[in-house]
């Protein structure tokens, strides 16, 4: 039984698009989620309301469990936090914006002049109205996160501050999905859920991971396995792997990591360490033939997300992140300016569509081997015409040499770089031979 499949499935799936994946960013929106803790449980929640057919598997790894270099950090709880001035006005207010926290903030609750406060406090002189997102994971510490204008208007004056928040001895959660394929060979889409009110950093790889589900789900012809994981950045990601390395390494054909695919800017991907594994040649192929004219490829060298983790020295997994413009590069990112209006329905679309074009291909890529000795006769099977004319045979050329390099080595990407043709022109040229027996998958 698998144990990812509901006993009683819907037949009629919904398949979510950029405006409904966008009113379920709403709900998503004003969770306050760290790398512990109920936010990532109910942002798991939420998800797994949406998923047709399917639902979703959760772990609960305890604080103070290794995992490789690292420990699983205590849990991290919030309920209050603000900043009064002597006269009891409020100046700063935790339920404004989960951002005025510095997130993981140990407890305060004191009286401090304002040249004290000022060490506690995080803001961005070249952004004035933006609220940054700072945190402190693994070095106690507490603070305050708001907008360089809200700064710079603070009076010399005694300001009470007060985080009422907890770490304890908890877990770390992560959640993972499988939608089974003729193969066992198995297909990794990975996403985070460990980051604030962060529109289009934080909410548009889970959205997008969603959408796949159920778009993959649909399908009874999958020929790979999908296997989607939902966790922390960084932490969550090594911890996953601690766990599931040696399936992972067994079974893993092809992956990608969704992050920041959410808005209307550049279609992106920061490559694996040597950018040659079969996702970056995915994921190239498909940047190339589809958003040549807005299409951005990063080294490893800019790498920033959990590509660092799956495809580090001795993981080596063959992963790639795709992404419309990469983390770091917009303005907007780890602020309050990564809104809902920065995160919109026409560039979740975008960049749900980029994802499905890399699973469509990783289906079709596959390599062949003819079935003939020397070159086929065509006219056998009338796929060559009989009366000669320039330009008559063009067809018949390019299948004669999709046939001359189906020797069991290249593979669809191959043929078509060889061949200088589409992916899509091999695709049809490929089953027109497999349909008249001229070649076969290997």
């Amino acid at each position: 039984r698998n144990p990812f499949r509901l006993e009683s499935t819907m037949s009629n799936f919904k398949e979510l698009d950029g405006e409904a994946l966008h009113q379920i960013a709403q709900e998503l929106f004003p969770i306050c989620r760290s790398i512990t803790g109920n936010g990532v449980r109910k942002t798991l929640d939420i998800i797994d309301n949406y998923i047709e057919g399917y639902s979703l598997v959760r772990h609960e790894v305890r604080s103070g469990t290794p995992v490789f270099d690292w420990t699983v950090p205590k849990e991290w709880s919030i309920e209050e936090a603000w900043i009064k001035d002597s006269k009891g006005n409020t100046v700063v207010n935790f339920k404004d914006s989960n951002l005025h926290v510095l997130g993981y903030s140990t407890q305060v609750d004191k009286i401090i002049p304002l040249n004290e406060l000022q060490k506690h406090l995080h803001s961005l002189p070249e952004q004035p109205e933006a609220i940054p997102y700072v945190t402190s994971y693994y070095e106690p510490r507490w603070g305050f996160c708001i907008t360089d204008k809200q700064r710079k208007s603070l009076t010399e004056d005694d300001y009470h501050v007060f985080i009422n928040s907890n770490h304890f001895d908890g877990s770390l959660t992560y959640a993972e999905l499988l939608i089974p394929g003729k193969s066992k060979k198995e297909i990794l889409i990975s996403s985070y859920v460990c980051h604030p009110s962060l529109a289009n950093n934080e909410l548009s790889g889970p959205l997008v991971s969603l959408a796949l589900i159920n778009w993959l789900a649909k399908s009874e012809n999958n020929f790979y396995s999908y296997r989607f994981v939902f966790t922390t950045e960084t932490i969550g990601t090594i911890t996953y792997l601690s766990r599931n390395l040696e399936h992972l390494k067994n079974n893993i054909t092809a992956g990608l990591v969704l992050t920041c695919i959410g808005d209307d800017g550049d279609y992106s991907t920061v490559q694996s360490r040597y950018g040659d594994n079969l996702s970056d040649k995915v994921v190239q192929k498909v940047l190339s033939e589809n958003y040549k004219n807005d299409a951005k490829i990063y080294s490893f060298l800019k790498r920033g997300s959990d590509e660092r983790q799956y495809c580090a020295p001795n993981i080596d997994l063959p992963i790639t992140s795709i992404m419309r413009t990469k983390y770091g590069v917009y303005p907007e990112y780890h602020t309050s300016l990564d809104d809902l209006t920065f995160m919109t329905p026409s560039g979740l679309k975008g960049g749900l569509d980029f994802a499905k074009k890399c699973v469509q291909l990783f289906e079709k890529n596959h390599k062949y081997i003819t079935t003939k000795l020397c070159e086929p006769k065509l006219s056998k099977y009338n796929l060559y015409p009989t009366l000669s004319k320039k330009g008559s045979s063009n067809i018949a050329r390019n299948l004669l040499n999709i046939l001359a390099y189906c020797d069991g080595k290249n593979d669809v990407i191959d043929l078509a770089n060889i061949l200088g043709i589409s992916t899509d022109e091999v695709i049809n040229l490929i089953k027109i031979a497999l349909e008249n027996k001229l070649i076969e998958a290997l």
